[in-house]
């Protein structure tokens, strides 16, 4: 492991038994908390496996940057098999005291351990912040290689354009590193690694945790207001 990423490895090492009440110290809307973030995005990324690939019970998903396996609680029963991977070892072992039914590994942060073609989607949330910017392409790279012909990937990241979300993320500690990326630096890293239909809305303009609110977020998502984006692509 480079030393870059094993820095931002020890971090989230020392933070993975406080992180939800570590996020929300640092939140900065009343009544927002982590658990509310999650639950929005879990719903975000079920539509949307759902309308790119149908039924959702038979795929084979893997978490990148998986951290203590907050969103798994949510999809675990919608889907067929989830794994999860991480370079911070202690995130791993409080993942897997979670939720013992998923397969959890660590990493380097290098190459992802799975073979070729493995899974129908892969998805990463707020993660590639945290991706020292030189290992970007390798990061991309690495999510299509274990993706199989015409899989879905799935990108959260935090949009640089809100100043909410800029505020939140000096506040918080082991964000001290991160490097938010444009939704257009993230398309291009896309593009460039072979990917096609790639295309990306911001998220969380309004408050939507119900079914209807997400699709209405996702409509307005043509702004560059949200708090966060999210990135689709299909090998």
């Amino acid at each position: 492991m480079d030393p870059d990423q094993k820095a931002i490895a020890e971090e989230f090492d020392r933070y993975n038994a406080n992180y939800s009440d570590t996020v929300n110290a640092s939140l900065v809307l009343p009544g927002m908390n982590v658990d509310y973030f999650t639950r929005v995005k879990a719903g975000h990324l079920l539509d949307l496996m759902n309308s790119e690939l149908g039924a959702t019970h038979n795929l084979n998903v893997l978490d990148v940057g998986c951290g203590i396996g907050n969103y798994h609680g949510l999809i675990k029963g919608e889907i067929g098999r989830l794994e999860g991977c991480d370079i911070s070892q202690e995130s791993i072992e409080h993942a897997r005291q979670r939720h013992p039914e998923v397969s959890y590994s660590s990493y380097s942060g290098d190459r992802l351990p799975y073979t070729d073609g493995a899974f129908d989607v892969v998805f990463t949330i707020c993660v590639m912040h945290h991706v020292p910017p030189a290992r970007w392409v390798n990061f991309v790279h690495e999510i299509r290689r274990v993706l199989r012909k015409d899989g879905l990937a799935l990108v959260f990241e935090h949009n640089p354009f809100n100043p909410l979300t800029n505020k939140v993320v000096n506040r918080c500690p082991f964000d001290a590193d991160a490097v938010l990326l444009k939704p257009s630096v993230t398309r291009e890293l896309f593009s460039e690694a072979g990917f096609r239909q790639v295309q990306s809305r911001s998220v969380l303009n309004i408050p939507s945790a119900g079914k209807f609110t997400r699709w209405l977020d996702r409509c307005l998502g043509v702004l560059p207001t949200g708090a966060q984006y999210f990135l689709i692509a299909r090998t």
